[in-house]
């Protein structure tokens, strides 16, 4: 990977988990959270930005509150709880799957000075694997630690890594690996 700056995307985490399979997907987020509140805390420490990226709800606005008591259930409220951005964050909604299409992201990025995006959030073989195919249309260097994402299915998160990896050239790692590597 370069030495310009990293950030951090997540990808969806506010949800409401208002569809089929969508109890599964959110224990699976629940059990992911606090490894990505722990990558969030890295990345805060050593100034990456955070920017987390998800879907409007219908709502339309990039407005963070609005978009949480929208999706606040039961099956949300824990994961929205802990999840919530902070002042400091960034935040974008999104039409659809990628992070890219529609969004101001690409120009954000660009004015952080970011060509490293590490990728967490669900789910890892839609709208993690969407924005990761249009990070790397664009050039970025991608890094997935793969205790941070998550899918309906077991399975398809394994092939959506796997494509990532062989295809898009995306680094698999783990967020303690992260940690490591990242040691001054």
């Amino acid at each position: 990977m370069s030495n310009h700056q990293k950030a951090l995307l997540i990808i969806d985490m506010i949800n409401n988990f208002d569809f089929e399979m969508g109890h599964v997907l959110a224990e699976k987020a629940k059990q992911m959270t606090s490894k990505i509140l722990n990558l969030k805390q890295y990345a805060f420490k050593n100034k990456w930005p955070i920017i987390y990226i998800n879907d409007h709800y219908g709502i339309w606005k990039a407005d963070i509150q609005a978009v949480m008591d929208k999706c606040n259930n039961e099956k949300s409220a824990p994961i929205i709880e802990k999840m919530a951005p902070s002042r400091r964050d960034y935040f974008l909604i999104k039409p659809k799957h990628s992070a890219f299409y529609g969004t101001a992201l690409e120009t954000l990025l660009n004015e952080l000075d970011v060509r490293d995006i590490i990728l967490t959030g669900i789910a890892g073989n839609i709208c993690v694997l969407f924005t990761a195919n249009d990070a790397y249309m664009r050039e970025y260097n991608l890094i997935v630690p793969k205790d941070c994402i998550a899918s309906n299915d077991n399975r398809d998160n394994e092939y959506a890594l796997t494509m990532m990896e062989n295809v898009l050239f995306a680094k698999i790692t783990t967020t303690i690996d992260i940690k490591n590597e990242n040691k001054t």
